[in-house]
């Protein structure tokens, strides 16, 4: 048996968390309007936990954020 992990734990390894998303968006973006943006549509893909926590892969967050900048431009 090979000691790599599979692409399902490399994939797990990489969710980020709400404060992370906020954090890498500079800090400068509230809670509730992460969850405004959440709401209408607008905010990067993200999933519940069984608590209710919310995860975003860091895929999807950079996809989110790469959709942006193809707007803005």
């Amino acid at each position: 048996m090979s000691n790599k992990p599979s692409s399902n734990v490399r994939e797990l390894t990489q969710l980020m968390t709400v404060p992370e998303i906020l954090a890498a968006l500079g800090g400068s973006v509230s809670r509730d309007t992460f969850y405004k943006w959440r709401q209408t549509g607008k905010g990067p893909r993200c999933f519940a936990l069984p608590n209710g926590e919310l995860r975003c892969t860091v895929a999807d967050f950079n996809e989110w954020l790469n959709a942006l900048r193809r707007t803005a431009a």
